[in-house]
């Protein structure tokens, strides 16, 4: 017998009986959706002939035996989703990793935290959050030997300041997680174990749950660790479970690569246990649509992630409706999203149209996605009638009349095209509290189609921070070089782990449209004087006992002095690069000093001269011309500024690369600020490429996450001056 191929009749075709076998899916986050059977060409050629009414009746029956046996498998016991401690996870519906360094968040001028200002903000654009995992160690982490823990110290105003900042969430009514991460054994030796580290941090500012970063599943450790300290947590992997015993005490994980096909696929995790709460994340995603329908269709959540690293990926005003509307919904009826009764691909009568059914006592809701590209009114679902039943649109917010024919109720209902519907079924007698105040509320989000708003995503421009020209010297102050005037050809790109080449990330020059990894510009260069070494502790102390200056935030300044509020530094460390400074706390030196930072492009040029060298002494590596790399746990002190000859610029200016980081230019957004570092460092701590990354060769450039002087400061990070010429 011949097989059936594509072109075969339809008439001609065998019924579709497809054998499901999902022992193999054991590990993946996703189900296998009906009417594909294996070897069947569906998902890309003639997904149009898959008549899923046809056969989910079949694959939820299958599917349902499959649970069983997976959920004895693993033994499976339910106690944690019943610990009311822990319930507040099935409600979960929209989370978001906040960076701290988000300008939202923190205001740097007022020295306080703003929890208000950023969660007034989510509120406004898309309905908020209902928790936020505070996020303040990577990508900083690795510019010196701080581990995770050291981070949140750093923040300001410390543990008291972080605590406080939990307290305004919880205020707000938005749960607090923290982040772990495993791949943090490069820095300085905690001296306990990860989980106990973190449940003490948690208990300590009053976290309500731990996200593991890189985590397929969070260990019970952490669980058991928090729940001895009494402040039991909802631990949340930030990788999709890969073991499903874990299932047991994460009751909550994030999802992610969800596939984008025309039938929607079912979350895994969601169908072993349906109080599991997933939050769904595209942290790349421009177009979020497809995210939106699949949480929609599964009852689950979203992590509402827009500054990815310090890169600013924000909702466009569509997808940013959506997830309002949709939020809306799931937090009025969150009981009925977390049914054990919840039933995927409900049978709906238009091509293109899924549904998922979640019953309740006395009443069910259906959620609906219309994956067509155009709009589909008309008759929706049909159910079995029965007097009393009322129906409601709640997408639309408006009360149905259903048309009864053969004894079944036939729900006519609008959709948009890539849009979204909700039904809901009140037996007779049944009423909902509120209903009428969020039918109303419902019906005033309709009034504007998701058809009218935006779906164009752009970056939002950045500025570079004014730098104030000095006044003018015609010869190099003692202890400067001076730069010659000339054409150069500036050619740079940033070396941050994540981002590829898409918009938004590393830096926007002042000749460019929007902020780009690779950057190019011939430049007509003005003269100037460039210290012809890095500001030492020895200069610094001269300014501090002339000046007087004393910083606001005082936090890690010249944390590696003896003691900086009488100015002295360590005995032999005087020629070496003053570090554990900020840029503003630069910034006070070069000012007092009557002079300013270097532009990136005049430090680059100082380094390089004219010939587009990768290091300052030629085109290959040199070990004698750089400090002796440390790979160690603990840094070392850096080399004294002259040490190095050997890596002497074609101008003579010393000690630029290898031996401490040095600032330059500042670039802000709305909500991201960073520092253009140059120049690499000696410290290169091991076990993770996901610590800060080096860039010792001229064409390339660290960028440095800026919150707050106590958290920039570093260990690594100094500066040298610049003086403008007649």
């Amino acid at each position: 017998m011949t097989a059936p191929t594509d072109s075969t009749p339809a008439s001609e075709r065998p019924p579709v009986k497809t054998e499901y076998k999902f022992s193999h899916v054991t590990t993946g986050r996703y189900l296998p959706t009906p009417g594909k059977a294996p070897g069947w060409p569906f998902a890309e050629i003639g997904h149009w002939k898959i008549d899923v009414n046809a056969t989910s009746a079949d694959w939820i029956s299958e599917l349902r035996d499959w649970r069983r046996e997976h959920l004895s498998r693993i033994g499976y016991d339910d106690a944690n989703y019943r610990r009311p401690e822990l319930q507040w996870a099935q409600r979960n519906f929209v989370h978001a990793q906040m960076m701290v360094e988000d300008r939202y968040f923190y205001d740097v001028e007022a020295g306080c935290y703003t929890v208000d200002r950023y969660l007034d903000d989510l509120e406004q654009r898309f309905g908020g959050l209902d928790s936020v995992l505070l996020w303040y160690v990577y990508p900083n982490i690795g510019i010196d030997d701080r581990n995770q823990f050291d981070m949140a110290r750093d923040l300001p105003g410390g543990i008291e300041g972080l605590r406080g900042a939990v307290k305004d969430f919880h205020r707000r009514g938005v749960k607090v997680f923290l982040p772990t991460m495993p791949w943090d054994n490069g820095t300085r030796e905690q001296g306990e174990a990860d989980w106990h580290a973190v449940a003490k941090l948690v208990k300590e500012v009053g976290a309500d749950g731990i996200n593991g970063d890189t985590y397929n599943g969070v260990p019970r450790a952490f669980f058991d660790a928090c729940d001895a300290l009494g402040r039991p947590v909802v631990v949340q992997p930030e990788s999709t479970i890969s073991a499903e015993e874990h299932l047991i005490w994460n009751v909550q994980s994030w999802g992610k690569k969800a596939p984008n096909e025309v039938i929607p696929p079912v979350a895994k995790f969601k169908w072993l246990e349906p109080r599991h709460m997933i939050n769904y994340e595209n942290r790349w995603g421009r177009d979020r649509n497809h995210d939106l329908q699949y949480i929609f269709f599964n009852g689950i959540g979203y992590n509402a992630w827009e500054n990815v690293w310090g890169i600013w990926n924000q909702f466009t005003p569509r997808d940013a409706e959506s997830l309002r509307r949709i939020a809306t919904i799931e937090r009025q009826f969150a009981p009925l999203m977390v049914s054990q009764d919840w039933t995927p691909y409900f049978p709906t009568l238009q091509a293109g149209v899924f549904a998922s059914r979640f019953p309740g006592e006395g009443k069910v809701l259906w959620t609906i996605v219309n994956r067509n590209e155009y709009d589909v009114a008309g008759e929706q679902i049909a159910l079995p009638h029965r007097e009393g039943v009322r129906y409601y649109d709640l997408w639309q917010g408006a009360e149905l009349q259903p048309r009864v024919i053969d004894g079944r109720a036939i729900i006519e209902m609008a959709l948009e095209g890539r849009g979204f519907g909700a039904l809901l079924a009140l037996d007779a007698g049944v009423e909902i509290e509120g209903l009428s105040s969020f039918l109303a509320l419902m019906a005033g989000f309709a009034r504007v189609p998701l058809r009218t708003l935006s779906n164009h995503w752009q970056a939002i421009p950045q500025q570079i921070t004014p730098i104030a020209a000095t006044s003018p010297a015609a010869q190099a102050p003692e202890g400067m070089v001076t730069i010659p005037a000339g054409e150069y050809l500036f050619v740079v790109g940033g070396v941050e782990i994540e981002g590829q080449t898409w918009e938004g990330v590393d830096f926007q020059y002042p000749w460019e449209k929007s902020a780009r990894r690779h950057h190019r510009q011939r430049m007509a260069m003005k003269a100037f004087h460039i210290d012809r070494v890095p500001v030492t502790n020895a200069q610094f102390k001269v300014f501090l006992d002339a000046s007087g200056y004393r910083p606001r935030d005082t936090h890690n300044f010249l944390r590696d002095w003896r003691d900086w509020r009488d100015g002295t530094p360590q005995p032999g460390w005087e020629n070496k690069p003053v570090t554990w400074v900020s840029i503003e706390d630069a910034r006070a030196y070069a000012a007092w000093a009557g002079k300013r930072l270097p532009h990136e492009w005049e430090w680059q040029y100082a380094a390089q001269g004219t010939d587009g060298r990768l290091y300052p002494w030629g085109n290959d590596w040199r070990a004698d011309a750089v400090p002796e790399t440390n790979r160690g746990r603990r840094l070392r002190p850096p080399a004294d500024v002259d040490a190095h000859p050997q890596g002497a610029s074609p101008f003579g200016v010393l000690d630029l690369v290898g031996n401490v980081w040095q600032w330059t230019d500042e670039y802000a957004d709305d909500h991201t600020r960073a520092a253009v570092l140059r120049g690499g460092s000696a410290y290169q701590p091991q076990t993770s490429h996901w610590y800060f990354p080096q860039a010792y060769r001229l064409d390339q450039h660290g960028k440095y996450l800026l919150m707050a002087p106590s958290k920039d400061r570093s260990g690594m990070v100094g500066f040298r001056c610049v003086v403008d010429a007649k």
